[in-house]
């Protein structure tokens, strides 16, 4: 009883070292790379919504400056907002799909390697 951790033997399953994974070389340009475009994307779209909040609560004249028909500048930043948010989406997706999915893949790849050469020596002992 208690929390005693299982072995591979007694779960049958091997044991991948996850920490060494995280510590490796591969790793840590994986998450230097996902971090260089997330943190200043995220700043960026932070800065550019806490600036359609100020311009709302205190530009009142300015949003409220017809562009045409009844539309407003306000309702033309509100819907570029949204713009903006799938535009970073597809962005980051591209982003992901060039720049960090085929370092990801190798990384698995290795990792299941590992857990079939363990495997492989499992069965036959």
């Amino acid at each position: 009883m208690g929390n005693d951790a299982l072995s591979a033997e007694e779960t049958n399953r091997p044991i991948v070292d996850y920490r060494a994974v995280q510590q490796s070389e591969r790793f840590q340009r994986l998450r230097r790379r996902q971090r260089g475009f997330v943190f200043p994307v995220l700043a960026a779209c932070l800065v550019w919504y806490l600036a359609y909040v100020l311009l709302a609560s205190y530009a009142h004249d300015f949003m409220s400056t017809p562009v045409f028909g009844s539309v407003n500048v306000a309702m033309l930043l509100g819907l570029a907002q949204v713009v903006t948010t799938f535009a970073v989406t597809t962005w980051y997706v591209s982003f992901a799909n060039r720049r960090l999915d085929p370092i990801a893949s190798e990384i698995r790849e290795e990792i299941e390697a590992e857990i079939a050469d363990a495997s492989n020596a499992e069965v036959s002992r």
